[in-house]
């Protein structure tokens, strides 16, 4: 029962492969598995690789509440990462890659494969520009944004982790979000740089993620808050996006933690 950790701006996955593993990734074990206290800890499991009769690769996300998630932008460039580790794929280059949430195209940009880029695919609005939101006795102007996943972006003059904190689980589990949704709450700092506090669903408070900085950064250009080409400050660190045509690309770090195997004890624990 082998698996691999890595982290991306410190969002830490954890690579399960079904070709060395047997483990049964019911909601209840994924629970188990990422749960920092109980196991082996984790925002999530990449579970994979798949390949399909033509050779396509594909991946299944799960977040650690037991959950699917359609896409996850640090989890693609951390799987990337894995495949090139675990030599599935050539050294550098470009490739695609299936997820729940649709294609997207990665591409290697150094021998270790530390730094990746992924364009994500296009984005789409799912709401108006901002949006009238009502979270209790609040009432907050929302702009909302699909990028194979759901995002819930709000502007602040001033932004936190406590504010996230506050506000994050409301609105993820708000009735206008029936299949919930990713929060980003964003300070803009220039016409080209953007920060951002990050509530994801399924996970609670994040460090840093690949699609919410996407999401972000296209709520900003729409608003006509920043151009094209976006620095996203996270509490974990920065992403660059470019928006683009053929689809909006995020470029990051990421960096392998270690290898391991579940002790038995924890395997006889997982149902």
């Amino acid at each position: 029962m082998e698996f691999s950790k890595y982290q991306a701006l410190g969002n830490d996955y954890i690579v399960i492969d079904p070709s060395k593993n047997a483990v049964r990734l019911s909601a209840e074990n994924i629970r188990a598995i990422c749960h920092r206290n109980f196991g082996v800890g984790s925002d999530g499991i990449l579970y994979g690789p798949f390949f399909d009769e033509k050779g396509g690769i594909s991946l299944k996300i799960y977040n650690p509440d037991g959950g699917e998630a359609e896409k996850s932008g640090n989890g693609i460039r951390i799987f990337s990462k894995y495949l090139h580790d675990k030599k599935y794929i050539k050294d550098s280059g470009a490739f695609e890659l299936d997820t729940l949430g649709g294609r997207v195209t990665v591409n290697i940009l150094d021998e270790n494969a530390n730094l990746i880029e992924v364009n994500m695919g296009k984005v789409t609005f799912t709401s108006e520009k901002n949006a009238p939101l009502k979270v209790g006795e609040n009432t907050y102007n929302v702009t909302c944004v699909s990028i194979g996943n759901p995002h819930c972006v709000i502007v602040f003059d001033e932004i936190s982790k406590k504010l996230a904190d506050t506000l994050g689980g409301a609105i993820e589990t708000h009735e206008m979000f029936p299949n919930r949704v990713n929060v980003q709450f964003m300070k803009i700092l220039d016409d080209r740089t953007i920060q951002i506090e990050i509530w994801e669903r399924g996970a609670g408070y994040t460090l840093a993620s690949g699609s919410s900085s996407c999401a972000a950064a296209a709520a900003a250009h729409a608003l006509g808050h920043v151009g094209r080409d976006i620095t996203v400050r996270m509490a974990g660190g920065e992403i660059y996006v470019k928006i683009t045509d053929d689809g909006i690309v995020m470029k990051g770090n990421v960096f392998a933690v270690y290898d391991g195997q579940f002790n038995a004890e924890l395997v006889n624990l997982l149902k």
